[in-house]
């Protein structure tokens, strides 16, 4: 809709994992780095983590888009809660093979021939799962004894699995010993930072045509990092609404007004909290050490689990409440500075004498406006005074909610 008002070649913020898009943050960059040393090893298991709308899945369209099809074969599972006759399946499937009908060992049987024939012929077979969060235990067994089978010394086939940050907790459990051993590369995408928040809306936005229109001002993206978190899925969201928002009031900027009004608009929409309403931590990328860590003592129980994830979500709230405090104290010193440059104005003008400038808190507001200087500096009285109520009242509300918000986090914590 507001693609040929702002004269875009496409809709920039789309939520289908389009590879035209793929921004290359650190972290990406990183992880596409583990799965190619992955391809180049051509034996194990790589592992990809991050939360919910990381980019995860645009991640594996890219490593996918790079192979060499004259010599690797892609076997894509996206998994929604497959069992493990299930993943054979859809493996049979993708390799030509009939599966209905066929159980367990036989499945096994026609995959493994298969794959032997496809590395007979110099190539390579690599399956990559999608939500590998979904994969029961079973399943991922299946995948560990088909990547033992060989064929002339080598593996006949290889695996990468991405997942959700809950999947590493699945890598740990007692009985998948063996499977963390044949990991050889892992890492947790994190979300964007401010910076990267702004050139990654300004890569997507680029890709599509964008020339400055519509102007977005330094400050929104500061805002949209502290609503999103840094999450690019989020970051999507907002910022497709925020276009439509400026096409219909046929708008050619963006400004922080606007954006704080969308803001509370989807919220209102998916919830409170950071929008959409979603658990997970901003965690910094872990790599193969934090797989390969067995689960310590039992598992957890269900409560605990539902605390941690409170925890991470009031944790998430906090760093949203802190950027917002540091956008309102630059426009406090924003407004001091201007207070300043008045002041030194009027203490340039002759008519001013040092008392006045010295008693400029205590001005008599009922007194007789003089001067025209000294009804200015009466102005500029007023102004501080507000400024300095405005001020206390932030310090205040700020204080009260960081601590509220600390509070909340240790005692979370400590039922952990």
């Amino acid at each position: 809709m507001y693609e040929s008002f702002f004269g875009f070649s496409a809709r920039p913020f789309q939520l289908m994992p389009d590879t035209r898009f793929f921004f290359k943050s650190a972290g990406h960059q990183r992880a596409l780095a583990y799965m190619r040393y992955g391809l180049q090893q051509g034996q194990g298991f790589i592992v990809i983590t991050g939360d919910v709308g990381t980019g995860k899945s645009l991640l594996l369209n890219a490593l996918v888009n790079e192979m060499d099809t004259e010599r690797l074969v892609p076997v894509r599972i996206a998994s929604s809660r497959l069992d493990h006759e299930q993943v054979l399946k859809v493996i049979a499937g993708s390799l030509g093979l009939e599966y209905e009908g066929r159980d367990k060992a036989a499945l096994l049987r026609d995959i493994e021939t298969a794959c032997q024939q496809v590395t007979a012929i110099g190539k390579r077979v690599i399956v990559l799962v999608d939500e590998a969060q979904n994969l029961p235990t079973d399943g991922l067994e299946e995948l560990r004894m088909l990547s033992n089978v060989e064929h002339c010394g080598q593996p006949i086939l290889q695996c990468f699995l991405l997942g959700q940050r809950e999947f590493r907790n699945t890598l740990r459990a007692p009985g998948l010993e063996q499977l963390r051993q044949r990991v050889i590369a892992a890492y947790h995408l994190r979300p964007l930072s401010e910076s990267e928040t702004r050139q990654y809306i300004q890569h997507r936005l680029k890709t599509v045509g964008w020339r400055d229109d519509p102007r977005i001002e330094e400050p929104v993206y500061a805002l949209i990092t502290g609503a999103t978190l840094g999450i690019p899925r989020r970051i999507n969201l907002l910022m497709d609404r925020l276009l439509l928002n400026c096409g219909l009031d046929e708008l050619h900027y963006i400004d922080e007004e606007r954006t704080r009004t969308v803001i509370r608009e989807v919220e209102q929409e998916v919830g409170s909290g950071n929008l959409p309403a979603e658990e997970g931590e901003a965690g910094e990328g872990e790599g193969l050490s934090d797989v390969m860590a067995p689960a310590s003592g039992d598992v957890r129980h269900p409560v605990a689990i539902r605390t941690a994830a409170d925890t991470a979500r009031l944790e998430s709230e906090l760093a949203a409440v802190k950027v917002q405090l540091n956008t309102l104290m630059e426009r406090n010193a924003h407004l001091a500075r201007q207070l300043e440059a008045r002041l030194e104005v009027a203490r340039e003008t002759e008519v001013v004498t040092e008392p006045i400038i010295s008693d400029i808190d205590t001005v008599d507001d009922t007194a007789s406006p003089g001067l025209q200087t000294e009804a200015t500096l009466d102005d500029i009285a007023d102004t501080r005074r507000s400024a300095r109520r405005w001020q206390a009242a932030l310090v205040v509300t700020a204080v009260v909610v960081l601590a509220g918000a600390g509070f909340a986090i240790w005692v979370l914590q400590a039922r952990l």
